[in-house]
């Protein structure tokens, strides 16, 4: 669907809100009187894509795609939109500007029926946000130079990039598992670390516990086992991006790493936003990633803008504090490996990609002081605590506190938002 910035909805939507006509994700919604439906956001309300269905509104759409027709109307009756990622491109494309066209100011179909706005359009206050889908797998990559540049300089001086990182999308299998919704409270987590000075290892309560800044693709078709995704097709297999928490217990992560990589440290949980929100509504803000030196292998190579001009911010909100306080803001234009090349590169060895499987960026770091994505780099690894407006200071992640996270991309008047994901620490379990 081409994106035009004037294009217009009869439902009054403000300039600054993250989802006009040209956005409309796709996310799961809840209701004690409903359970799951499939919805799209717009303004301040969420489509109900089922109640849609009931109504007949995608009826022209079931001729035309017999595979929608066959699963109409219960695929938007589920708990993730997997069910609706596997009926294929053509009808998550076709789905979208069918509701764009049931949204358009000058449409009467659904603005004048007193039963249809009453049955499909919910305040999106008063509506559930669940994890949008039920991935089979996740998989973080490690794909920002700064980030990369200025972790590594904390344990390895003088010698941050390991010799491999220029040369592919570096990246670790995460746990699937503990991927949770926005808003899901998470419990510090207990492990195994070496506190400053020891000799021996202890278990307890990590001391480190941190946020990770992320951005993260979901894999909309997958790939049969032993098969290869060449570059140039690697975007028509993500169906959209939301934003991704990883949160991380440092001192877990720093004992037990070597040499087999992340384990514990970064399997208690991971926050994601409620809302998808597709490549083509992403479209007018692609720009050129950085200049890759060494040019990658040729399988890499890629050319064009594969990147996306998106802005992301991350605040913090102490249990007393009042208001939240932002602790930085970056961009994903600053990531080195574009999606393409990270979901490419992932299924190299023919390893199987499965719908709605996630993929992460890593942290999300630029050059400026405040655009670093993490504790870790945002304190310098706790030695330089960060002094919050009621004087308090962090190193570390405090029970009680809330990360915020949230992201738009805005350009000549457009405004593509993809919502907030949020998450509070609850103490360690007893």
């Amino acid at each position: 669907m081409p994106i035009d910035p004037a294009l217009r909805s009869w439902i009054d939507i403000k300039p600054a809100d993250d989802f006009p006509l040209q956005n409309l994700p796709f996310g799961i919604i809840s209701t004690p009187d409903t359970g799951p439906r499939v919805a799209v956001a717009i303004g301040g309300y969420a489509l109900d894509l089922y109640a849609c269905a009931q109504l007949g509104y995608f009826d022209a759409l079931a001729d035309d795609l017999p595979t929608l027709g066959a699963a109409l109307p219960r695929v938007f009756r589920r708990r993730s939109l997997n069910a609706l990622l596997k009926l294929g491109r053509p009808v998550w494309l076709a789905v979208r500007e069918r509701c764009a066209e049931l949204l358009r100011y000058d449409n009467p179909a659904l603005r004048d029926s007193e039963l249809g706005v009453r049955a499909c359009l919910l305040r999106r206050s008063e509506v559930e946000l669940l994890r949008p889908v039920k991935p089979t797998n996740y998989t973080d990559f490690y794909s920002s130079l700064e980030h990369a540049t200025n972790a590594g300089s904390l344990f390895r001086p003088g010698n941050p990039l390991l010799p491999n990182w220029r040369h592919l999308p570096v990246a670790y299998h995460g746990r699937a598992s503990s991927v949770v919704a926005s808003g899901t409270p998470v419990r510090r987590p207990q492990g195994q670390y070496l506190p400053a000075g020891a000799t021996a290892p202890t278990f307890g309560p990590t001391q480190m516990l941190d946020f990770e800044l992320e951005m993260a693709f979901v894999v909309g078709q997958g790939t049969a086992l032993g098969s290869t995704v060449p570059l140039g097709q690697a975007e028509s297999y993500i169906f959209g991006l939301l934003l991704f928490n990883d949160w991380s217990a440092r001192d877990i992560q720093s004992w037990e790493y070597q040499p087999l990589g992340p384990f514990l440290g970064k399997s208690f949980a991971s926050s994601v936003s409620g809302w998808v929100v597709t490549l083509d509504a992403l479209e007018p803000f692609r720009v050129p990633g950085p200049a890759q030196e060494p040019a990658p292998l040729p399988y890499l190579q890629a050319s064009g803008a594969h990147h996306f001009d998106i802005t992301l911010e991350v605040l913090l909100q102490p249990a007393e504090a009042p208001e939240p306080t932002l602790l930085c803001r970056t961009n994903t234009q600053h990531l080195y490996w574009s999606m393409a090349q990270q979901l490419t590169h992932h299924a190299s060895n023919g390893c199987p990609l499965a719908v709605g499987d996630l993929c992460a960026s890593g942290t999300i770091s630029g050059a400026a002081p405040d655009a670093l994505g993490c504790l870790l780099e945002l304190t310098r690894r706790g030695q330089q605590p960060l002094t919050l407006p009621d004087g308090s200071s962090r190193a570390w992640l405090a029970d009680g506190d809330t990360v915020i996270m949230r992201g738009y991309a805005a350009r000549e008047g457009l405004r593509i938002g993809l919502g907030e994901v949020r998450g509070t620490v609850l103490p360690a379990a007893e």
